[in-house]
């Protein structure tokens, strides 16, 4: 997938052509300060991701307990 970049400002200011890009099939890269805050990506670009993560957790085994404690401690450094 072919990605683009625009500061929020300049997606703003020019919505209907990111809008187009993605419309074909380009991901938009949003940043603010020069730091990334978005992407804009095509609808079966996402449902495709979704799946794609679904599917993964599915097929292994997973403990959700673990996961969630492993969450919670990379972002906050505490656990359940």
């Amino acid at each position: 997938m072919i990605a683009a970049t625009a500061t929020a400002t300049e997606m703003q200011n020019n919505f209907g052509r990111y809008l187009n890009l993605v419309m074909s099939g380009q991901e938009v890269i949003v940043t603010k300060n020069g730091r990334e805050v978005g992407r804009f990506i095509p609808k079966d670009a996402a449902v495709s991701y979704l799946t794609d993560s679904l599917t993964g957790i599915l097929k292994e085994e997973y403990d959700l307990d673990e996961a969630k404690s492993e969450r919670l401690m990379e972002k906050y450094g505490i656990a359940d």
